[in-house]
């Protein structure tokens, strides 16, 4: 006789017309009196009703798609009979907002941080070498493996290391428009993110981007833990390196003089993050995320959901959720802008999800959308960012990225995130330096294949744990990284090449 469990599924609302395999099931299997006519991989899609040709595909309670061909209840139902349409959505704006109770200051949660002197505090303390174009990306690479080799590290323990932020930009483009303005945006915020304790900046000299307008615009002062420099300037690339690291060198003792003390949960800015998604994110790892947010912003912390483009199909649950009208219209607009963006790229917004997404269990941009969302948890939207905009608003809030993770990463980051949780299903490898990136596995499967990347398996939800509690289990492990706990991503040295800026724009 055998001891084999049998599969599992979940309907996960009344007015769904499929039901999600948690475990692959073959033909035969019966839900609630439907048969299974055909196998249901792990993470993927069964009909429990018939759903006639142009008829929405019903998960959530929200529309995933519409059937491509007539759909019998027991039939696997994934890409090759469901497709993505344009449909109309009831924006209600602000509709659902409220004012949430935030904990006074004596009652909120506490961790280790870096108070910087603009008041913001540091979850890390990191000396970064930014460059200004790609032309300088080697030398400051250089640089820090210079630094890394000397050993003077060593003698700065409460400093986390020398980080070079290379990226393949900064010149052929044009120096007035959005592609300048979004990259100048991304420098800054990265030169003054309180996980940053001071700065090398490093060009080449006659670049598009220069770092002489860069300071002007936003009233940048060379200081002890500041500097600039460039390679035309200075007299090539050895004298370069040299006077980077004798900068550097300059800067430890005074980066390590920060030290750690008690800070509230307040000073936490998350970056919320999925990739590598599958048909359980939307159920376990997100939403379960989705509820250390809500803990967050009760303690008077902020959250910042991005990834427009895996948000397009689900915004009409955000703008519900806007603390105005013109914040909700903010959001839309930016879903327009997007349309545009892809439509003038010969491109559309159905393109995502990606072959592994579909692999696991995702057919619609608007099925990865639904599950992407619930990171934002329940809370009201307070504010709407562009790309790398600083965010000062406390609470929930959106900025508009891209929806491929380093990129939309970036953008957080240089908004001022000090700390980042990833989710993700088929398994991301990421870091994100200067800021810690604590991974959450939708399965246990892959959290176990993955044990050395993963840092909390939300697998366990599917076999009873509760959503909240694995939200309070997720918001205490977030306090314990921001006070110098290492994540996995950190222990593996990830980082030092995940800084991505938007590109936006033509190379010239």
């Amino acid at each position: 006789m055998s001891d084999a469990k049998p599969p599992r599924a979940l309907r996960l609302n009344e007015a769904d017309n499929i039901v999600v395999a948690v475990d692959a099931f073959a033909p035969g299997f019966t839900y609630a009196g439907t048969v299974a006519s055909e196998r249901v991989p792990r993470g993927h899609k069964m009909a429990i009703a018939p759903i006639a040709e142009g008829e929405p595909v019903r998960k959530f309670g929200q529309i995933i798609g519409f059937a491509s061909q007539p759909i019998s209840p027991g039939q696997w139902v994934h890409e090759h009979n469901v497709e993505c349409r344009d449909f109309s959505r009831d924006y209600a704006f602000a509709q659902e907002a409220r004012d949430e109770a935030v904990l006074p200051e004596s009652e909120r949660a506490t961790f280790e941080g870096f108070r910087r002197a603009s008041g913001r505090v540091g979850t890390r303390n990191y000396i970064a070498i930014l460059t200004s174009v790609n032309c300088s990306a080697s030398v400051a690479r250089f640089m820090a493996e210079e630094i890394q080799r000397s050993g003077v590290l060593d003698q700065y323990p409460g400093i986390d290391g020398v980080i070079p932020l290379t990226h393949g930009g900064g010149c052929a483009l044009d120096v007035k428009g959005e592609g300048y303005e979004v990259l100048k945006r991304t420098q800054w915020g990265y030169a003054v993110n309180p996980n940053v304790g001071g700065v090398v900046m490093v060009g080449l000299g006659c670049e598009g981007f220069q770092i002489a307008r860069f300071k002007e615009a936003y009233g940048l002062k060379e200081s002890d833990t500041f500097r600039t420099m460039t390679i035309q300037e200075v007299g090539g690339t050895k004298k370069t390196v040299m006077a980077g690291v004798d900068a550097i060198k300059t800067m430890l003792p005074l980066v390590a003089q920060a030290k750690r003390e008690t800070c509230s949960a307040s000073d936490l800015i998350l970056a919320l993050q999925c990739g590598g998604s599958d048909g359980y994110s939307g159920i376990t790892a997100n939403p379960a995320l989705g509820a250390a947010v809500d803990e967050l912003v009760r303690h008077g912390g902020t959250a910042i959901l991005s990834e427009t483009p895996e948000i397009y199909g689900a915004e009409h649950l955000l703008t519900r959720r806007a603390a105005s009208r013109d914040v909700g219209e903010k959001l839309v607009s930016t879903i327009r802008w997007w349309e545009d963006y892809t439509a003038r790229n010969r491109m559309e917004m159905n393109n995502n999800p990606s072959p592994g997404n579909k692999a696991g269990g995702l057919t619609t941009i608007l099925e990865k959308s639904l599950g992407a969302a619930a990171k934002g948890g329940t809370t009201t939207m307070r504010a709407v960012y562009d790309y790398a905009e600083l965010v000062t608003e406390k609470g929930f809030v959106f900025m508009d990225t891209p929806g491929y993770d380093p990129v939309a990463a970036t953008g957080q980051v240089a908004g001022g995130a000090n700390l980042l949780a990833f989710t993700t299903g088929r398994g991301s490898a990421y870091g994100c330096k200067p800021t810690p990136s604590f991974k959450l596995a939708t399965n246990t499967d892959i959290y176990r294949r993955m044990i050395d990347d993963m840092d909390i398996d939300c697998g366990e939800v599917l076999d009873g744990a509760s959503i909240a509690d694995k939200g309070h289990e997720i918001f205490d492990a977030l306090l314990r990284v921001a006070s110098g706990e290492r994540t996995k991503s950190e222990q593996l040295g990830y980082g030092d090449v995940e800084f991505v800026p938007w590109t936006i724009g033509a190379t010239m």
